[in-house]
């Protein structure tokens, strides 16, 4: 996972952007890294979990946008295992009003996706003690671009996720913890809140 954060680091902290950053916005081509903030990562413990991950973003058109991202959460169940999200996946941003060659400080917009998870219960301080998952999920939202120049934004989204997949859940009875791993794909939802910062690299 490290290989990956570096990977979408690394091109924001030592590449100047193009000088066509002002011309039009179709083919624009931007990296950056987020921080995520998951709500209810898990159902019966109501507890939260938070992540790190990247992104970039190839833009379509003056109004259209795609984000293609990867983040890592982690979050407790209870105080006796804790919970792990890989998500890689990708949205698109509908602009609420076109993107101009004069910077706006305020760019609102609406997005929907979708991503793949992977999910990894495990017992607080037993190694060997875990189930895992793999999930199909779609999600959908709003967020805004704070443009502070021409080649860098800080952006704000919210959005909700729903994954497909089987459910596990974590149990514990007299210290010991189990997990059971439902039979059938069951549906189960989170709220995500992700804040980015981005660097226009230029036009492709």
């Amino acid at each position: 996972m490290k290989r990956v954060l570096l990977f979408f680091l690394i091109p924001v902290l030592t590449v100047n952007a193009a000088d066509d950053v002002k011309s039009k916005a179709g083919g624009m081509f931007s990296a950056g890294s987020r921080s995520t903030l998951s709500f209810f990562n898990h159902g019966e413990s109501g507890n939260s979990g938070t992540g790190l991950g990247g992104q970039f973003r190839i833009q379509l058109s003056d109004k259209v946008n795609t984000e293609w991202f990867a983040d890592f959460i982690t979050g407790n169940v209870g105080d006796f295992a804790i919970r792990t999200d890989y998500h890689i996946g990708w949205s698109v941003l509908y602009y609420l009003r076109p993107v101009s060659a004069t910077t706006q400080f305020l760019q609102p917009y609406v997005m929907a996706g979708h991503c793949f998870d992977y999910t990894r219960l495990q017992a607080r301080g037993e190694r060997h003690n875990f189930a895992e998952r793999w999930s199909s999920a779609v999600q959908g939202g709003f967020g805004n671009h704070f443009n502070l120049s021409d080649h860098f934004d800080i952006s704000a989204s919210i959005q909700y996720m729903i994954h497909l997949g089987t459910d596990v859940d974590a149990t514990v009875k007299d210290h010991v913890v189990t997990f059971e791993k439902g039979k059938s794909a069951n549906l189960e939802g989170h709220l995500l809140t992700t804040i980015s910062l981005n660097y226009k690299l230029g036009n492709l």
